[in-house]
């Protein structure tokens, strides 16, 4: 029986096509215009074409650069640690939490505050002159590292996001490991599977899309990076700490070059859809060997 007649299928999907069209289309639209135009806040209603001069300015700008690598290590770092971090705390603490499940109620409460809050709440901790943590180093030992200079703050960053975010990881891990289907465990446990192997040949072929999807995520998360670091540290010593996020905000708002903090966005919104889409094509053949 034949419930959707031809043509009504579009006729459902138009609601969601008219959204996109409005709230993506539109905005992608104009700044891909502000992105070739000679744009300030004086202009903004009538930009004047000026062709790719933005684009040029973006790509010889050696803090662009510097932003792109920060953001790409930050990304990766923080997203290997994390999945790292709760996967081991997953595996380790899934028999507790099967008894008193209760207990992931705390684990939870970093992901609760908000990542800007965050990054107040240890910039005063971490004060060189305020915070109690160098004060008491100091007392205890004699010396206290610069948690914020040049050359530690890339190191603190990235502790600060790994703790924040890997009960996020930890969360999806957790509910992986625990919907293995328990005939499974027990089939491969009559075969003379055995702890290591048990989690290496059985356990963790089973959550790797859980795996992936979570790296994928925090990676992303981590690259676009903007509220915690702001926070924080700004841009740091010598841009030691800027991010692409804060490139763009910086150059938009500070600077008033709207072009090119656009062009930046742009920029970044293609390499986002390249890596995108080289994901799903490399996701795609594995899907199809198997």
């Amino acid at each position: 029986m034949q419930l959707v007649k031809p043509g009504e299928g579009r006729l459902f999907l138009s609601p969601l096509v008219i959204f996109l069209l409005l709230f993506l289309g539109f905005p992608a639209i104009v700044n891909l215009v502000y992105s070739i135009s000679s744009v300030s806040f004086e202009n903004l209603r009538a930009p004047e074409l000026s062709g790719l001069g933005n684009y040029l300015e973006v790509l010889n700008d050696r803090y662009f650069w510097q932003a792109s690598w920060f953001s790409l290590r930050f990304g990766i770092i923080t997203a290997l640690a994390e999945c790292v971090i709760g996967l081991f705390l997953a595996i380790f603490l899934n028999p507790l939490l099967g008894k008193r499940p209760y207990l992931m109620a705390p684990l939870m409460l970093p992901l609760m505050v908000a990542p800007a809050m965050v990054g107040l709440m240890y910039r005063l901790v971490l004060h060189e002159f305020a915070g109690p943590v160098p004060y008491y180093l100091w007392m205890w030992f004699g010396n206290s590292p610069a948690f914020l200079d040049a050359d530690n703050a890339f190191k603190t960053l990235v502790v600060i996001e790994t703790l924040q975010w890997t009960p996020f990881a930890f969360l999806l891990f957790h509910t992986a490991y625990s919907a293995i289907p328990t005939d499974v465990r027990e089939a491969a446990s009559l075969d003379g599977a055995r702890g290591w192997m048990m989690l290496t040949r059985i356990e963790l072929p089973l959550i790797m899309p859980t795996l992936a999807i979570a790296f994928f995520i925090r990676f992303i998360d981590g690259f676009r990076v903007f509220d915690n670091i702001y926070a924080l540290t700004g841009a740091g010593a010598g841009g030691s700490t800027t991010s692409l996020s804060i490139y763009i905000y910086q150059a938009f708002f500070k600077q008033g070059a709207i072009g090119k903090a656009v062009a930046a966005s742009v920029i970044l919104f293609i390499a986002s859809l390249v890596v995108l889409y080289a994901l799903t094509a490399f996701g795609g053949r594995r899907k199809g060997r198997s």
